[in-house]
């Protein structure tokens, strides 16, 4: 049986709980424990607040869908197949109730994989020994979760299990298993072996709290559990940039995985949030145009009802009049309320603008196509890059990103000539520019091989290179063009994770003739080598709509 074909996620939906099937429906994984989880929670778990409180448990569709995939097994070894995650949602969606269930079912449920049955299921049964922790960096973090426990666990719970629910433990089966509250001690955490652990609110786990050290040691314990049977879950709302919190590393490392810079270690990534487009600060601004001004805000309402995903207890009338208030920071209700990861004050092209560009299904280069290239090469210590943009709709797209650890610390300098050769033989190059440093002899190659079927030259001495050291002006200019054309809409892409994440890796850095772009510092392992990439494709584009040469076929330009 093939792999389901999945719709192409829109750029506000992260991780497989609102992936959709290109047939209908949505994703879900071929073998969980999670349905008998999610019985068990009915059976013996009470709703503890809202219009149900006192009624069984019951999980919305989409906290369903997401237990399905976190308790998905491995199809043949019943080995659960995410090791880590993190949910992250808007503050209100039920985080916390959502994590004291799933404490009380590791607690006494059928949590760990015990056979398959006869039709080829797998069959839970409750781990042994059971020792669920819920940390936080304060007392009052866990007390969210804590002051769930005594509503939620049903008379039959207690009395099967023999329980006894206390302040910040919950004991079961006369102590031999329980739930307990760790907070930032990392010490007293060092050596411990739990089976499971909540991570709670990891977006204000810090180096100033000791959040990070304690992260550190609950991963050291987490690793050592015995034949993997601990796991730990993170819940939170979206961080903020530039304060490395947990949740921002459990953010940085998704994003390299996705963008083929890590290897894929079993994390689950789990985030809903409003669409990029939606307004939020700019609605005041239209306040005195009702037309305008309506439009607008039905724009955040939409916006509000996508990220709050099944969480139809929260107000959206309440959250909107919070979100409008002028009092309230617009960069913290955006994080708070349509979870999203606001851009540092210095980024140079935030995530929401990026995705603004986005355009799923969009036509991938083909043959023929006429283009323009850039190229930024390193021997070892950066990545080295070849990325296209497309002359007829401004498409950005990488031709192929080399990072030099994947090839034994140097980037192999052959298969990037192969490639340049490779994008020439395939496409109707018109333009080329490349940076010079450490490729020189190979730049020199290109000009000589290729010089004459360019349209364009790069510099008026050379048809390939482009010195970056040499053309600090003309370089800072089309960055400033890039970001532009960016906020009007006049670039799209297809969502490469790589490109992604080094444009959102650059920073904004001032010099004599305007803004560049860097990586945050020199030594920064968050690199943009994708992203200066496509800022030398697009000048180069750019150039060439302007030259004489450019006549005889349309464009179309994305606005």
């Amino acid at each position: 049986m093939g792999s389901p074909t999945l719709l192409p996620a829109p750029s506000f939906i992260v991780g497989p709980t609102w992936q959709r099937l290109e047939s209908g429906g949505f994703h879900l994984p071929e073998k969980t424990l999670g349905d008998g989880i999610v019985n068990w929670m009915y059976e013996y778990l009470i709703q503890p607040t809202g219009p149900r409180a006192g009624e069984p448990f019951l999980v919305t569709h989409e906290q369903y869908r997401f237990l399905l995939w976190w308790y998905a097994v491995d199809p043949y070894s019943g080995r659960f197949v995410y090791r880590n995650g993190l949910l992250r949602r808007l503050k209100g969606w039920g985080k916390d109730p959502l994590a004291a269930a799933m404490s009380l079912a590791e607690l006494c449920g059928p949590v760990a994989f015990s056979h398959w049955d006869s039709d080829g299921n797998p069959v839970g049964k409750p781990k042994p020994a059971a020792w669920v922790q819920v940390a936080a960096v304060s007392q009052d973090q866990t007390r969210n979760t804590f002051t769930l426990f005594p509503a939620m666990a049903s008379k039959k719970m207690r009395e099967e299990h023999k329980m006894e629910i206390h302040k910040t433990r919950v004991d079961a089966y006369e102590g031999a298993c329980f739930i307990e509250a760790v907070t930032s001690s990392p010490l007293s955490l060092e050596g411990k072996r739990p089976t499971f652990v909540i991570k709670n609110e990891t977006q204000w786990w810090v180096e100033a709290n000791s959040g990070l050290e304690m992260a550190n040691v609950i991963a050291g314990n987490v690793t050592k559990g015995a034949y993997g049977v601990c796991r730990s879950l993170s819940i939170c709302n979206a961080h903020r940039p530039g304060e490395e919190s947990d949740a921002e590393k459990d953010w940085e490392a998704y994003q390299r995985v996705q963008a083929g810079e890590a290897p894929d270690n079993g994390f689950l990534y789990d985030a809903l949030e409003a669409p990029p487009e939606t307004p939020v600060g700019e609605i005041a601004d239209l306040i005195e145009d009702a037309e305008a001004y309506q439009e607008a805000l039905g724009r955040l309402r939409r916006g509000l009802l996508i990220a709050r995903g099944d969480a139809e207890w929260l107000d959206v009338d309440i959250i909107l009049e919070s979100i409008l208030d002028t009092r309230n920071d617009v960069t913290e209700s955006r994080r708070k309320f349509l979870n999203q990861i606001n851009a540092a004050e210095d980024a140079w092209i935030s995530p929401r603008e990026w995705d603004k560009v986005y355009v799923p299904g969009l036509r991938p280069l083909q043959l023929g196509d006429r283009i323009t290239l850039g190229f930024d090469g390193s021997k070892s210590q950066d990545w080295t890059a070849l990325v296209a943009c497309r002359i007829d709709d401004s498409a950005i797209f990488p031709i192929k990103v080399w990072d030099p650890e994947k090839y034994g610390g140097e980037v192999p300098r052959e298969d990037v000539n192969n490639t340049v050769d490779w994008a020439f033989n395939h496409y109707d190059v018109v333009a080329f520019r490349s940076d010079v440093r450490e490729f020189e002899a190979y730049v020199d190659q290109w000009g000589a091989k290729y010089g004459k079927k360019l349209k364009v030259k790069a510099t008026h001495k050379h048809p390939v290179a482009y010195d970056m050291r040499s053309n600090i002006k003309n370089f800072t200019l089309d960055c400033e063009r890039f970001q532009d054309a960016v906020y009007e809409k006049e670039i799209c892409h297809a969502g490469s994770p790589v490109l992604k994440r080094h444009i959102n890796n650059a920073v904004m850095r001032p010099n004599n003739f305007g803004i560049s772009i860097s990586k945050a510092t020199k030594d920064s392992g968050r690199k943009i080598d994708a992203a200066v990439c496509a800022v030398l494709a697009f000048g180069a584009r750019q150039e060439f709509m302007m030259s004489k040469n450019n006549k005889g076929r349309g464009v179309t330009i994305l606005r």
